[in-house]
């Protein structure tokens, strides 16, 4: 069996006039940091790019594809920006400091109880016969869920993991052994 490996990529930055709305695209520094993630990858053996639908990833997937000319890239909602929340009934796996900022996620970005970031985990947490590498252009707390779920963290402790703009961390599943989280929030590749 055959090794899958997951580079996961926050967008690049958005652009500040928009504020957070999830329609808002990239800024110039922003389009930078896409540029120069896309001459980092170049090299590696990606089979596809999976990005979310939203502005900011799919305007940096457009950028870094520019660099991987034979790598078909797509819009994909299990990579969309989502929060994972508790549900009632699971409320008391989350540390009481973070209920009233759970609270707050609007309707729209909640994933209760992660079942979406779960399915996303599932469809792309697989070995098959070889190996894959897989290149995912995500949000923050899609990555913290992938990474608190390779670590095998509790349920709540993708809070708090920050990934920069265009930084990589990897994940990496093979048949043989437990995923294991190879590097996080790399940045060799951003100006400081």
């Amino acid at each position: 069996m055959g090794r899958t490996r997951l580079y996961l990529v926050r967008h690049g930055e958005q652009d500040p006039a928009c504020g957070h709305a999830p329609d808002g695209g990239l800024s110039p520094h922003g389009r930078d940091q896409a540029e120069r993630l896309g001459q980092r990858l170049r090299t590696v053996p990606f089979t596809a790019i999976h990005h979310s639908p939203l502005p900011r990833a799919a305007q940096t997937a457009a950028i870094v594809a520019g660099y991987l000319p034979r790598v078909p890239a797509h819009a994909c909602d299990l990579v969309t920006d989502r929060t994972p929340v508790p549900s009632p009934g699971q409320r008391d796996s989350y540390p009481g400091r973070w209920h009233t900022w759970l609270d707050g996620v609007p309707p729209d970005e909640r994933d209760e109880d992660a079942l979406v970031l779960r399915a996303a985990v599932d469809h792309f947490g697989v070995t098959s016969a070889g190996d894959r590498d897989e290149l995912l252009i995500t949000h923050n707390f899609v990555i913290g869920w992938f990474v608190r779920h390779v670590l095998d963290a509790p349920t709540w402790r993708w809070i708090g993991l920050h990934q920069d703009n265009c930084a990589i961390t990897v994940v990496q599943w093979a048949s043989d052994r437990p995923p294991v989280l190879v590097s996080y929030n790399d940045t060799g590749h951003l100006p400081p």
